[in-house]
């Protein structure tokens, strides 16, 4: 790989997320909120560039004046939200675009498509992807269950992402608990409800990355070694985010084992068609499950995945020889890219 230019880089983040110099003497409990920002400006920084945190919480002008005052050469988008509202994280991407700015990520058409899970399902099927059976309980309504929506189901929110209200009980066996679970989406996370065929597998986590050309990265596994026998293996909210759960249940995600080359090629190039059909762009991860008979579901496609250092998307990049700091080059090139190629 050629050695990059020093580029003037601001970084997009949420402003509560905005880290310190150094955590040196920090926990990682501490740490954990802000790591991504961390990884990705120290990173950047050893890297060359000339670096500015940018936090943002709802007030697009901070960007605006960082565009003109900076000039930068990109902007690395790690906003998840605006507003307090995670599908508003799209609206924050077509403004760069608006303002020409070059960003990293995906571009705010795929965002949108990819952040309402019954849309994005739509258009997949149209495809001929498999995704589960599913249906979408909007607030205020009774809930109804179609009948060829048959149990177990899983229910989560119609548009936020990071396991919100996602546990345990959402996976439910009866209408009564249909109707419970919808319901508490609807009073805890404030969005509609959608409730899709829970599929019994293996979770598995596959990374693409590019605009045109795309690279597939090592198949993924989510592993729940400690985890009772009769509890669905999901990523729960405290799966995800509570580091004694994590502890408890034997939580390991490593590169998938038993995937034969004629079962990589599969997933390859169902990953290649999903991210083409929603329009993704810069980077993605796509959520699957496999099934003991061999069929492959997509559960959620999602643009913008963690970067955190040592998670799962660099940790497969890293399998693949794509190190920490070439992982970031590389999207930033894209970025850059993405734009040039909608230019006059």
């Amino acid at each position: 790989m050629s050695k990059p230019r020093k580029m003037r880089v601001v970084v997009l983040m949420h402003e509560d997320l905005v880290p310190p110099d150094s955590i040196k003497g920090l926990s990682e409990e501490e740490v954990a909120p802000f790591k991504t920002e961390f990884d990705v400006v120290v990173t950047l920084r050893e890297m060359g560039h000339q670096v500015h945190a940018l936090g943002v919480s709802d007030d697009l002008g901070l960007i605006r004046r960082a565009i003109e005052q900076i000039k930068p050469h990109v902007c690395f988008n790690l906003l998840e939200e605006f507003h307090g509202l995670g599908v508003y994280d799209s609206h924050v991407v077509s403004y760069l675009e608006l303002m020409r700015q070059p960003y990293t990520g995906c571009n705010p058409r795929g965002l949108m498509l990819a952040h309402n899970k019954a849309m994005s399902k739509m258009i997949c099927r149209y495809h001929r992807i498999p995704v589960p059976k599913f249906a979408v309980f909007p607030m205020g309504r009774k809930v109804r269950r179609p009948k060829k929506l048959e149990f177990p189901l899983f229910v989560k929110s119609l548009t936020e992402e990071g396991s919100v209200g996602i546990s345990q009980a959402s996976v439910v066996y009866d209408d009564d608990k249909l109707t419970e679970r919808v319901e508490f989406i609807h009073r805890t996370v404030g969005t509609d409800a959608l409730a899709e065929g829970y599929i019994e597998g293996r979770e598995l986590y596959v990374g693409v990355i590019g605009n045109d050309r795309l690279q597939v990265l090592p198949v993924w596994e989510m592993l729940f070694p400690n985890l009772r026998d009769d509890a669905p293996k999901i990523a729960t909210g405290k799966v995800k985010w509570d580091a004694r759960y994590q502890k408890k249940i034997g939580l390991d995600t490593k590169l998938a084992s038993d995937i034969d080359d004629g079962l990589r090629r599969k997933i390859n190039h169902l990953c290649k068609r999903i991210y083409r059909s929603l329009g993704l762009s810069g980077y993605a991860r796509m959520d699957l499950r496999l099934t003991p008979d061999g069929r492959i579901y997509l559960i959620e496609a999602n643009p913008n995945p963690n970067l955190s250092y040592g998670e799962d998307f660099a940790e497969s990049a890293e399998t693949a020889g794509i190190g920490y700091d070439q992982l970031l080059h590389k999207l930033i090139n894209l970025g850059i890219g993405y734009r040039l190629r909608g230019q006059a």
